[in-house]
């Protein structure tokens, strides 16, 4: 990123006011420092631990390794180190390289189901992988292979048509059905996958990726992304007992999508196309949506959902500016880091959404 380039991207993702010194001069740190920086501030305890207060105060593999994927891209190598050290001696309590999926400070055994999440898992890996070339460490490149290898044996699993096509399944266990498997397609990050397949020569991932966007353009055929679906033989059905609303899972897709390059893809168009048919304006973001009909269910005033939508709206139209907003840490952990994500998507996948 050149000077030119770190300029722009500082527009849409500093803290208001941020990010100039007294000369007028941009600091040249990558553009999402200040942003990070009140974010760990706010989320990451002094031990190394993402703190989700609205879950219990509980801490998962996903939290964990959102984390650490954003403390590898700034260049934050403390707080990399802080993270991935309590990550390792918490979660770390499985037979195989994967984590345990929740810490509940609640619980006196703290992790009490040793089941993996594999979205989890996912974003450890790649955020072991960046670490290795930011900071130079090859050992955390070898972690990362042993880490990815697991996964892919574990979660990565044939598609119920027996066809050949590969699935990225939420866990190691827990979610095959005499009918079928039940997936969550938000666990699904592309730019993720590939990376991984490139760098660990674990090419399942990749065609694990290339198949899950061929299965959500299939889902956005009839609507939005539910949270939850079953994939069976031959189709895609709701799965029973499970949310089938395009809730606070499926936000998620479009903006993984993007982050991957995938603006055009059928389920951006879709997310764009419904948001625009609610019709909600002000502070108010549709956080739950009627996968087929787009009736909002739940709405919310914190930014980070709003960013999302902004971003959706501005890549599938191919708008120069947005209206993404500045990141706050006046919301809860879970819309602030995707608030950050949307932000990093912008600088490393659309530019041209910088804040106008």
């Amino acid at each position: 990123m050149n000077r030119r380039e770190i300029l722009l991207a500082a527009g849409c993702c500093l803290l208001p006011g941020a990010g100039f010194g007294q000369s007028g001069a941009a600091i040249l740190t990558h553009p999402l420092m200040p942003a990070w920086t009140a974010w760990k501030e706010t989320y990451l305890a002094q031990d190394g631990r993402v703190v989700d207060s609205l879950q219990q105060g509980a801490s998962h593999s996903e939290s964990q390794g959102y984390g650490l994927l954003l403390a590898a891209t700034v260049g934050d190598e403390t707080a990399f180190d802080l993270i991935d050290d309590w990550t390792v001696a918490t979660l770390a309590v499985r037979d195989d390289n994967l984590l345990a999926w929740r810490w509940l400070p609640t619980d006196p055994r703290g992790v009490s189901d040793f089941n993996n999440a594999s979205d989890g898992d996912l974003f450890y890996v790649w955020a072991l992988l960046r670490a290795a070339d930011a900071f130079d460490r090859p050992e955390l490149r070898d972690r990362a292979s042993a880490m990815a290898s697991d996964l892919a044996t574990s979660c990565i699993v044939p598609h119920p048509d027996q066809g050949g096509r590969l699935l990225f399944a939420p866990a190691a266990s827990g979610f095959n059905r005499d009918t079928g498997i039940v997936m969550n397609f938000s666990y699904y990050m592309s730019r993720a996958m590939f990376d991984i397949a490139t760098q660990t020569g674990i090419t399942a991932f990749a065609t694990c990726a290339t198949d899950g966007e061929a299965l959500l353009a299939d889902l956005a055929a009839t609507g939005l992304t539910p949270d939850w679906t079953e994939v069976r033989a031959g189709d895609l059905v709701t799965a029973t007992g499970l949310s089938d609303a395009h809730g606070y899972e499926a936000l998620r897709v479009p903006l993984f999508l993007i982050w991957s390059g995938r603006a055009s893809h059928p389920a951006v168009a879709r997310q764009a196309a419904f948001h625009q048919m609610a019709g909600l304006s002000g502070s108010m973001t549709p956080t739950v949506m009627d996968r087929l009909t787009g009736e909002v269910r739940e709405t919310s005033p914190d930014a980070g959902y709003a960013a999302i939508v902004a971003l959706t709206n501005c890549a599938r139209q191919g708008l120069d500016g947005s209206s993404v907003p500045f990141f706050t840490v006046d919301q809860p952990y879970y819309p602030a880091t995707l608030h950050l994500m949307t932000l990093l998507a912008i600088i490393e996948a659309n530019p041209n959404c910088i804040v106008t």
